[in-house]
C-alpha cells in the first residue's frame, strides 16, 4: 500500500503532538488541582511513612519542603526557596532513569519527523509500524523507570520504623490494627511509640475537611490557624498562581472514607503524626468570575494522600506536611 504525501504528513504531525502529550499527559496526572503537597516531617522528612492498609505503597516523597537533608528537623525560613521540584522526570533519585526516558520521549517520537525513527527508511507503513514501536518501547521504560523507583523506596518504606521504643506508649487496644475509631480510622499495621487518642483522630479528620474549605474559600488567616507556617507558604504561593491564571479551585463535600495511623513519634517537646486517608470529595476548577468549568467535574473522586500533623506542648494539632499515596 502506497500513502500520500499528505498521508505520511499526517503521521509526522501526529509523531510530534504524541512527544510533546505524552510528558505532558504524566505532568497532569501527577499533580492535582486541590491543596498540593510538601511540607516537613521532622527528622523524618526524607524518610517515607511506613505503609499502611489505606496506603499499601509507600508514599510520594516531599516534592517541596524547607528542611534540609541532615538537620534534626523543621529549617527556618532561610531555607525557603531550596524546596525541590516534582514531576514525572524530576524526583530525587530518578536522575539516570528519568534521563533516559526524557531522552526517549524527545529523541524516539521526534526522530519520525526527520525520518530517522526505528525503521527509516523502509518505507511509510514501516514508518507507522516504527512509530507504534517506539512508543510501545517508551511505555514500558517509562513503567520500569517506575517500578524500580518503588521498589527503591520499599525498603526505606519498610525500615523508616523500627517499632516503639523500650518503655513507650502504645495505642489503646493492644496492636494498633486491632481498633478502629468511630471516624473511621484504624490504627495502622505497628505499635506507635507515642499514644494516639481517639480525639487525636477525630481532630486529623476535622483538620481534613477544614483545610480543604478554607482552600476553596482562598482564606489565608485561617489557613493560618490550621497549618504551620510553612504549609501556608505553599498553600498560598498555589493560591496565586491561581489567581494568575485565572482560576478558582473548589473542592466539596469531603468525606473520610478510611485512615490509618502510619507512624507516630515524638522530638522534644513536639510531636508528630503521620495518617494515611483516603476521602472522596468534589474537585473542580472554575475561571475565576465566570464559574465556567475548567476541570474536574461535580462527579465525587477519590483520593489517598499521607497528612502528617504536629503539635508543640500544650498546642492544638496543625498540618505540617502532605504527601501523595
Amino acid at each position: 500500500m502506497k500513502f500520500t504525501q499528505r498521508t505520511r504528513g499526517i503521521v509526522q504531525a501526529l509523531a510530534v503532538v504524541l512527544s510533546l502529550a505524552v510528558p505532558v499527559m504524566f505532568a497532569i496526572s501527577a499533580a492535582d488541582a486541590r491543596p498540593g503537597g510538601g511540607g516537613s516531617r521532622g527528622s523524618r522528612t526524607f524518610s517515607a511513612p511506613p505503609p499502611t492498609a489505606t496506603a499499601p505503597k509507600a508514599a510520594q516523597p516531599l516534592n517541596r519542603t524547607m528542611t534540609q537533608p541532615g538537620s534534626p528537623g523543621m529549617a527556618g525560613p532561610a531555607a525557603a526557596g531550596a524546596a525541590a521540584k516534582g514531576g514525572m522526570f524530576n524526583k530525587p533519585g530518578m536522575g539516570m532513569l528519568g534521563g533516559l526516558a526524557a531522552g526517549f520521549l524527545g529523541a524516539g517520537l521526534l526522530g519520525m519527523l526527520f525520518g530517522g525513527g526505528l525503521l527509516s527508511g523502509l518505507g511509510s507503513m514501516a514508518s507507522i509500524i516504527g512509530l507504534i514501536l517506539q512508543i510501545g518501547l517508551i511505555f514500558i521504560v517509562v513503567k520500569l523507570a517506575m517500578s524500580w523507583w518503588q521498589r527503591r523506596n520499599a525498603p526505606a518504606a519498610a525500615s523508616a520504623y523500627a517499632g516503639p521504643a523500650p518503655g513507650a506508649a502504645v495505642g489503646p487496644g493492644g496492636p494498633l490494627n486491632s481498633l478502629r475509631t468511630g471516624t473511621g480510622f484504624g490504627l495502622g499495621s505497628g505499635s506507635a511509640p507515642l499514644e494516639i487518642q481517639p480525639a487525636d483522630y477525630e481532630t486529623f479528620e476535622r483538620l481534613l475537611g477544614e483545610v480543604q474549605t478554607a482552600w476553596s474559600n482562598e482564606d489565608v488567616d485561617k489557613l493560618h490557624t490550621l497549618a504551620t507556617p510553612e504549609m501556608v507558604m505553599y498553600f498560598t504561593k498555589d493560591l496565586e498562581e491561581n489567581k494568575a491564571k485565572n482560576d478558582i479551585n473548589k473542592v466539596s463535600d469531603v468525606k473520610l472514607l478510611q485512615g490509618d495511623l502510619a507512624e507516630a513519634w515524638r522530638e522534644g517537646e513536639t510531636d508528630y503524626a503521620s495518617v494515611a486517608m483516603r476521602f472522596s470529595l468534589v474537585d473542580k476548577t472554575l475561571e475565576r468570575g465566570t464559574d465556567r468549568l475548567v476541570a474536574g467535574s461535580e462527579q465525587p473522586i477519590e483520593a489517598t494522600e499521607v497528612w502528617t500533623f504536629v503539635r508543640r506542648r500544650g498546642e492544638d494539632w496543625e498540618l505540617s506536611a502532605i504527601q501523595q499515596a
